[in-house]
């Protein structure tokens, strides 16, 4: 079950217990638990989500943050130990393990990245588009969005945090984007035009966690 809450697609479970209170957390995945008394319905666990709907915000923001913390390099949908090692010249990768020279080197490879790999995704994904005008890529840390098109100015921004992602998700936020230049808003006809391109792309945007 998902509800929204701002710009995010929140995933959540409902636990039920002989408990007389009712409980949120979140588990390392981003994926809120809702511990409930067996007595409580699933319209009254959906009116406390609403009312709590600030507490849960903040929550899952904070939950995010400690998925950044966990000491792991997170590329193309996997996660790496970090080894850093004054003597190697070049970023390494073996089996679960990045090794690098410093934190700096690490975190310009991570940005030469996501230049290389959005642009390489956004020439591939262009190709499924008839007369899609020519635009400009940029690249910033967004809080509450994987993308942003910019249909006036010609101007897709995407999000670094991507990068973390494996392949098929920054496709979905690509072409999502894309097809902004032909629907401006999330009509039906806007979600046809990505389905054409993507026919998973639901499965795809369920994997997204905001």
């Amino acid at each position: 079950m998902k509800f929204k809450l701002n710009d995010y697609i929140i995933e959540y479970d409902i636990v039920r217990k002989d408990n007389k209170n009712l409980y949120f957390r979140f588990d390392e995945n981003c994926h809120l638990i809702i511990t409930a008394p067996k007595f409580i319905t699933d319209l009254e666990v959906k009116n406390l989500i609403t009312k709590n709907s600030k507490a849960i915000l903040k929550m899952y923001e904070d939950a995010i943050m400690r998925s950044d913390r966990d000491g792991l390099f997170k590329y193309l949908g996997k996660k790496y130990k970090v080894v850093f090692d004054n003597r190697v010249k070049d970023i390494c990768f073996e089996d679960d393990t990045i090794t690098c020279f410093s934190e700096e080197e690490l975190d310009k490879f991570y940005h030469s990245e996501c230049e290389r790999v959005f642009n390489e995704e956004i020439a591939i994904c262009r190709k499924c588009f008839n007369n899609l005008p020519e635009f400009k890529l940029r690249i910033r840390k967004m809080k509450t969005r994987w993308g942003v098109c910019n249909t006036k100015d010609k101007i897709i921004t995407l999000n670094s945090d991507l990068l973390k992602k494996d392949i098929a998700l920054i496709d979905y936020v690509v072409v999502h984007e894309m097809a902004h230049f032909y629907e401006g808003n999330h009509s039906k006809n806007f979600w046809k035009i990505v389905e054409a391109v993507l026919p998973d792309y639901k499965e795809r945007r369920k994997k997204l966690k905001y």
